[in-house]
């Protein structure tokens, strides 16, 4: 079986004055507080997600 390929993504900008869809989506990512890192499934709807927020966050790939 294939590996599934991961993202490691760290919030690194406050979701405070950002508008509602962008604290939203910083929420449904699994953050909330800057320097906080989740390592989620690489699939479609989490990249549409992290490209919604993208200059809040730091996005690795993992495998």
């Amino acid at each position: 079986m294939a590996a599934k390929k991961m993202v490691r993504v760290t919030q690194i900008g406050s979701h405070i004055g950002r508008p509602n869809r962008q604290q939203e989506n910083l929420k449904g990512l699994g953050l909330n507080k800057r320097h906080r890192t989740r390592e989620l499934e690489d699939t479609p709807s989490v990249r549409g997600m992290i490209n919604k927020v993208k200059h809040l966050l730091i996005v690795e790939e993992i495998g």
